[in-house]
């Protein structure tokens, strides 16, 4: 049987929002089988749980958010994409503030801590949302088309594509295509960093947003370069980092997927109404599992592999 995954123990980070700029303290803990990921706001007077689903998703401007009530969690995405690259499927997420850490800007220290917690297999089926025909969002036209889509595949695939019309980004790789059976998460995906320009930068801060970004958290460019010391982490992380955001976002739908995914311009706003609109369509998805752990797709059996 193809197990489902949680930690071995806790572990803990602390950090800045990215976008809130505050201290903010992080503990992943264990959860027991079909809990799937939780995340609980412990700094309120009564904690509040906040299951990922995609109908949990409220705001998609410029990341990702959660919410149950008047509780909400920003930007996580990264965190997200970490559990869906290392292939876990319960855990509670406590957090004291509204925002998760950015940490780096990348999920490479959240892969960092869940593989240093360890990842233990339980005694209950790993349940997969299995695309079982097309489905797409689009919007736009001409230069201004953007989309999102899911084909049947067995296994989990994804490729993307960039259109920024910048210097910079335009000198690298414009499109990259990963998939979890052949490749490795943690050294192909995880460590490409969020990015943003400084012409922004001022317009974000005078609403409130951007306060905790920095050099130390992010990929920061003006007109015509990168302005990072120490340059870019791979020659094509631009597009590797929204295939990053399009894991966790996807994973938000509370199961992993067994579909290839393939985007053009997309974000997070695309990739949550693509969630919404493969679940409306109840002919297009069913739940399976895998009693035989050969049956099931390349890399979904072996352990989560580190560097």
């Amino acid at each position: 049987m193809l197990q489902q995954r949680t930690l071995k123990t806790l572990t803990r980070a602390v950090g800045v929002g990215l976008h809130s700029g505050q201290r903010v303290e992080l503990t992943l803990r264990p959860a027991q089988p079909d809990t799937g990921i939780v995340f609980r706001r412990v700094d309120l007077p009564q904690p509040v749980d906040i299951p990922i689903h995609a109908e949990s998703v409220t705001d998609t401007r410029l990341a990702s958010t959660i919410s149950v009530g008047g509780a909400k969690v920003h930007t996580v995405e990264h965190l997200m994409s970490a559990c869906a690259g290392l292939g876990i499927d319960n855990l509670y997420v406590d957090i004291t503030a509204e925002e998760v850490p950015i940490l780096d800007g990348s999920s490479a220290s959240f892969v960092f801590l869940l593989q240093s917690a360890g990842i233990e297999l339980q005694r209950a089926p790993k349940r997969f949302i299995r695309v079982n025909r097309p489905v797409e969002v689009r919007e736009g036209s001409g230069p201004n088309a953007k989309w999102a889509r899911l084909t049947p595949y067995h296994g989990y695939k994804l490729s993307f594509e960039i259109d920024f019309d910048h210097p910079a980004v335009d000198s690298t790789g414009q499109r990259v295509e990963f998939d979890l059976g052949a490749g490795n998460y943690s050294r192909d995906i995880a460590r490409a960093r969020t990015f943003g320009f400084t012409r922004d930068v001022e317009m974000m801060r005078s609403n409130g947003l951007a306060l905790g970004g920095g050099l130390d958290n992010a990929i920061v460019m003006d007109d015509y370069k990168v302005l990072n010391s120490d340059g870019l982490r791979y020659d094509d992380e631009f597009v590797k980092h929204k295939i990053l955001d399009a894991m966790g976002d996807l994973y938000l739908i509370g199961k992993p997927l067994l579909a290839a995914y393939s985007a053009f311009r997309s974000g997070h706003a695309m990739n949550n109404l693509l969630l919404r609109e493969l679940l409306a369509q109840r002919d297009a998805w069913d739940v399976v599992t895998f009693e035989d752990d050969r049956a099931a797709p390349a890399g979904f059996a072996q352990p989560a592999r580190a560097w």
